[in-house]
């Protein structure tokens, strides 16, 4: 049976990791990477027997999660997150994915946000790579909305099972998250020479609304559908902000 290391990359991550692990029992090992938590993330970690680094030279996602994946093991990398969990049908399918001949496998994430799981905003279904051989692929070096380069041209499959991801433990929670993905964002748009103003700041945040929100049927999601469309918006106005706050 081929090994497989379940790899993740944790800040402040104490309320959500234990569940996280413990969907994750069936992995050979556990590497977990900390950027600098204050809270008891390490120790959390530690009781799972989850082998534990630390590096807070953050240079965005993409390079942090390379870091992890280069202390893996294992024959084969899951990518997940602190506040994402590993269902059943899931579990099954990776171990059988594994198995089968080298290929990039793409999961499905389900979100649940304000008290029920969004079928609908654009969120869903949400297909991303997060299984794949070991020095078979790489994460690129973008700060934030960062890939799995698929640089040796591997099959690309879809596993069965939703991966369940928990994005919003409230208002004040999405907002944090928000601002520090703005922040990330227009970092990495400024040293790439671009520039913005406020009236296309403005554009893209009713664009958001209209796009989650009508043509991607968030109104089916009920008030939480309105909610993340009104909230998103905020955040896409607030990136686009930022990077015309860097660069005026």
């Amino acid at each position: 049976m081929p090994s497989i290391s379940a790899v993740l990359i944790v800040k402040n991550e104490a309320k959500k990791l234990s569940d996280c692990l413990k969907s994750l029992a069936w992995a050979d090992e556990i590497i977990v990477l900390d950027s600098g938590s204050s809270d008891s993330t390490l120790a959390i970690a530690k009781e799972f027997s989850a082998k534990v680094f630390i590096n807070t030279d953050w240079q965005g996602f993409g390079v942090q999660r390379e870091r992890a994946a280069s202390f893996a093991s294992g024959d084969w990398i899951f990518m997940i997150d602190a506040d994402e969990r590993v269902t059943p049908e899931l579990q099954q399918s990776i171990l059988t994915a594994v198995q089968q001949p080298p290929a990039i496998w793409f999961v499905n994430r389900l979100c649940w946000c304000f008290g029920r799981f969004i079928k609908h905003s654009g969120m869903h279904p949400d297909w991303v790579p997060r299984l794949y051989p070991r020095n078979r692929a790489i994460y690129d070096a973008t700060r934030v909305h960062e890939r799995l380069v698929n640089n040796q041209k591997l099959a690309e499959k879809k596993l069965a099972g939703n991966l369940l991801h928990y994005l919003y433990d409230s208002i004040r929670h999405q907002q944090q998250k928000a601002a520090h993905y703005a922040e990330e964002w227009a970092l990495q748009r400024a040293q790439a020479g671009r520039k913005t103003s406020l009236t296309s700041a403005s554009l893209h945040a009713f664009a958001c609304f209209l796009r989650m929100y009508i043509f991607r049927l968030g109104f089916l999601d009920g008030k939480q559908g309105f909610l993340l469309a009104l909230l998103l918006s905020q955040s896409t106005f607030a990136k686009y902000a930022e990077l015309w706050n860097r660069t005026r």
